[in-house]
């Protein structure tokens, strides 16, 4: 390791950042103003015959992608390094790696390494997704009209195949991180046609050695009696549909996993409160609607600095649905739940593309209490006097006032 003046790194950097021989380059340690800011990682891509860098901003909590030219770029990481907003920069070459650290009082060190074996970059923007869901040939998928009797899946149902096997993508690995048990119980409920019902309880009992039991709840008769001749016909095993709705729905033995899809409105915290109710290793809802939130905003009108957006009807309803399923990702965590919030591929025909997963961990107390000020607070601040999820609860003696 050796030290070099700021100059002498920009001119690497400047010589490197666009050049052929860049196969990827990190940018760490961030020192800037943006909030949350963690790394950046540039690779080349090529997009539509023209070579650019792709821009992969890592916050705390989410990922931003950004394509610029070769120009552009060059003088961005030029102006990060020189602003001294990144205090590491790792370049990794086809026939070397360099890296640079700015160190407290002492400047810019500098270290070289070889590549053992030349490597080069990969440009393809748009690659190719492994599908979780490889053999189209199962009956389920050819009665649910997915696809036809080769296994060709039809045209028309494309958004749907790509819906499932994102779903199934989203939910294998914190399915992963379940309690290990001899079997594993999952509840859909608001089942539907069951699409996702199917496709995850097949993928789960091929991936796994354990006993998988999934139950379909459904309140539309017609659909639970189609859904369980598909099942038979297709010999799935432990898979079942039963007639009813979420509220009335009383599992006859503890659930592991609790799902809820486009469930409407208050439905969804319904689905979730059976969750934390049986205590689910796992709670999974997909929003749809959110009219209780919206009615109460609208009722009390509370006067605070988000007037001036509000009171356009869109933005009021946007807002009441980042209330309300913030309400929900707190509540869950005050029950000990590790709570993600990430995108959905949705289809035409469920536009509501926003995805909770609470991962059931341990209560912290203390947790609990800044949870219970934070909900108090928010709601004094918006004008709610309640929400559904937190009445359910407090009613059922799982929630203090």
């Amino acid at each position: 390791m050796k030290f070099i003046d700021k100059s002498d790194v920009l001119q690497l950097l400047k010589k490197y950042i666009g050049s052929t021989e860049l196969v990827k380059a990190t940018l760490g340690s961030y020192k800037g103003e943006e909030a949350d800011l963690k790394n950046i990682y540039l690779k080349p891509v090529r997009i539509k015959n023209t070579y650019q860098l792709s821009f992969t901003y890592r916050y705390a909590r989410r990922d931003t992608v950004k394509n610029y030219d070769l120009l552009l770029a060059e003088e961005m990481v030029i102006s990060f390094c020189e602003a001294e907003d990144f205090h590491s920069v790792s370049l990794f070459l086809q026939q070397e790696n360099i890296f640079f650290q700015l160190h407290p009082k002492k400047g810019w060190s500098y270290r070289q390494e070889p590549v053992a074996n030349c490597c080069v970059p990969n440009l393809e923007h748009n690659k190719q997704k492994e599908r979780k869901i490889t053999d189209t040939k199962s009956p389920y998928l050819h009665e649910l009209r997915l696809t036809d009797a080769d296994g060709k899946v039809y045209k028309n149902a494309q958004d749907k195949w790509k819906q499932i096997n994102h779903y199934i993508e989203i939910l294998s690995s914190t399915l992963a991180e379940l309690p290990q048990k001899d079997g594993l119980r999952i509840v859909d409920m608001g089942a539907g046609k069951g699409y996702l019902t199917f496709a995850l309880h097949d993928y789960l009992s091929q991936q796994s050695n354990k006993m998988v039991e999934t139950v379909g709840v459904e309140f539309r008769k017609d659909l639970v009696d189609l859904c369980n001749a598909i099942a038979s016909k297709a010999a799935l095993s432990g898979l079942r549909f039963v007639e009813g709705t979420i509220e009335a729905y009383q599992p006859a033995v503890p659930m592991d996993v609790l799902i809820a899809l486009h469930a409407c409105d208050t439905a969804t915290d319904d689905a979730i409160f059976k969750g934390i109710q049986h205590q689910a290793d796992l709670i999974v809802v997909a929003p749809c609607c959110h009219k209780q939130v919206r009615r109460e905003l609208e009722h009390h009108k509370a006067k605070n600095e988000l007037n001036f957006m509000t009171r356009h009807g869109i933005f009021m309803e946007r807002h009441a649905e980042m209330l309300t399923d913030s309400i929900r990702a707190l509540l869950l965590e005050y029950y000990g739940y590790q709570t993600k919030v990430v995108e959905f591929v949705s289809d035409a025909h469920t536009p509501k593309n926003v995805l909770i997963i609470g991962l059931r961990k341990k209560i912290n107390p203390e947790r609990q209490k800044e949870i219970q000020t934070k909900l108090n607070s928010m709601k004094m601040y918006f004008g709610l006097e309640s929400h559904y999820l937190e009445r359910l609860l407090k009613e059922a003696a799982l929630l203090d006032d």
